[in-house]
């Protein structure tokens, strides 16, 4: 048994023991007094801790309103302690229940109007009320009437949300690709990619991927297998130009990247300048592994690449001996761990 356990049944015990020792001295009333008693107080004080903050906030429409809860509550405080007119506890008990309830109501649709909830959404929707209308159709699960409310308010992104969940996905591709226009914001392009694809549309989804990687350019090489997907050689073939020309300029700052620009290299058949960027990889593996053996794996992987086989297993064979010393390392640790 965990400590937390412990406390909680320990805490129970302790609880239950109060209870019956009320119980057993002063008899079941005097327990319902207590906890009636404890409940009002602690209550009245919650109520008026946060009625002096609203009216600190200088908030004093909700100032007032909890002002007055606050009363009603002390008032019950009151009655409870001198335990005298129980039937107004009871009642005050019943209507701090019921506003209780009237409050998780009216905010489980916060946007609606107490008259809006008694409407149903067509006929929000001939009073020209789409807001509430769309919340309306949302929660019936017409998604595809919701964001028909969406765009006669022009929220063109909670349309496309709502064509999303009403799985329309080629609206919401279209709705993202004229957010992009309106907005010129890139999110937008990969959102629509992503819903041309679901749309099965793939055409569309490698154009508006290609227009992303025009201001991002990570995604060239994206883009070049999707046109591979799609059987065009033509356009596959500019997205990989495109793609060795970004890693190329990465690879000058970060020489990770080289073997990037040489698979890519090698892809288009430029055997030339292949080798000399995994030359340049090798050369940044090797610098890097003087401090960390992982990477004579990747050392292993520049000599394959150049075809100097004997050099790739010999590095392959530094790389095991120090993934087996890592092996025979973390054996120990878990034989003897530390107390």
């Amino acid at each position: 048994m965990d400590k937390l356990k412990a406390y909680i049944i320990g805490f129970l015990v302790v609880l239950l023991a109060v209870a019956g020792f009320i119980v057993y001295n002063w008899g079941f009333w005097k327990l319902v007094q207590v906890v009636l008693a404890i409940g009002f107080v602690g209550f009245t004080l919650a109520l008026l801790f946060f009625t002096a903050l609203t009216l600190y906030a200088e908030s004093w429409k909700y100032g007032a309103i909890l002002a007055v809860l606050t009363a009603i509550a002390g008032y019950g405080s009151y009655l409870v302690l001198t335990w005298q007119k129980l039937e107004i506890v009871g009642g005050i008990i019943a209507f701090f229940v019921l506003l209780l309830a009237f409050g998780i109501w009216y905010i489980s649709e916060p946007d609606l109007s107490i008259a809006d909830r008694f409407r149903s959404a067509e006929k929000l929707e001939r009073m020209g009320r789409y807001k509430q209308a769309a919340r309306k159709y949302e929660k019936a699960g017409n998604y595809e009437k919701a964001a028909e409310m969406y765009l006669k308010l022009g929220w063109l992104e909670s349309a496309a949300w709502a064509y999303e969940k009403a799985g329309k996905y080629e609206k919401a591709a279209e709705l993202y690709e004229q957010l992009y226009e309106k907005e010129n914001d890139t999110y937008y392009l990969k959102e629509a990619h992503e819903y041309w694809k679901k749309a099965g549309n793939m055409e569309r989804a490698a154009k508006a991927l290609e227009k992303y990687a025009e201001e991002e350019p990570w995604f060239w090489e994206d883009v070049a297998k999707l046109y591979e997907e799609l059987g065009n050689e033509e356009k596959a073939r500019e997205a990989w130009e495109k793609a060795l020309e970004y890693y190329t300029k990465e690879a000058q700052e970060e020489g990770v990247f080289w073997e990037d620009v040489g698979n890519i290299a090698r892809k288009l058949g430029r055997e030339e300048l292949a080798r000399e960027a995994y030359q340049k990889f090798l050369e940044y593996c090797l610098k890097e592994a003087e401090n960390d053996p992982m990477w004579w794996k990747h050392v292993a992987e520049a000599y394959e690449y150049l075809g100097e086989k004997e050099k790739a297993e010999e590095a392959r064979r530094k790389y095991e001996e120090y993934r087996q010393r890592i092996l025979k390392a973390n054996e120990e640790t878990s034989q003897f761990p530390e107390n």
